[in-house]
């Protein structure tokens, strides 16, 4: 299935934006272009950018790569449950509590972009493994109906989203 196809009433529409700057792409292929995509990206980034905060109070690039690597391994939990007919509603998290638990800034680049690469491969081995019939399962998160499919979707599309906001604002 192309992005394109996924319909809108399988995820909300605050995941419009992300959806919509895929373009035409497919979940399994774009999941794994994806992931050497942005770590090409990352790895061209100055050194001394990865510290940088664009604003009083902003995260840095290590936080916001952390921040990915948190929100995946959440919306993989989130595919996982659903695909499995779990109909408990799931909640949401607050991504700023998250990032202040973590250790992001004395991480090295390379150790965040490994994690970021086990994580991702995880789930292309999660989503592979799934039937169309489970990846078409809907549930609920964040107050929201969502599809196992959609999730995936949302996963490469939040990834972008942060990509752009690194060409925008910290280099």
């Amino acid at each position: 299935m192309k992005s394109t196809q996924l319909p809108v009433n399988e995820y909300a529409a605050y995941y419009i934006p992300y959806i919509n700057a895929l373009g035409e792409v497919t979940l399994m292929d774009e999941l794994e272009i994806s992931l050497h995509d942005f770590i090409h990206f990352v790895q061209n980034i100055p050194m001394d950018k990865f510290d940088y905060r664009y604003a009083e109070g902003k995260w840095t690039i290590k936080e916001i790569i952390q921040h990915v690597i948190d929100t995946e391994r959440i919306f993989a939990y989130r595919a996982l449950r659903i695909s499995r007919e779990d109909q408990t509603p799931l909640p949401g998290f607050d991504e700023n509590d998250y990032i202040d638990n973590t250790s992001a800034n004395s991480r090295s680049i390379q150790d965040l972009l490994t994690e970021f690469s086990a994580v991702r491969h995880s789930n292309l081995f999660l989503f592979k493994s799934l039937s169309e019939e489970q990846l078409k399962r809907m549930g609920t998160a964040s107050n929201a109906v969502v599809s196992v499919r959609a999730i995936g979707f949302i996963m490469i599309g939040h990834q972008k989203h942060h990509q752009k906001v690194f060409q925008e604002r910290y280099l």
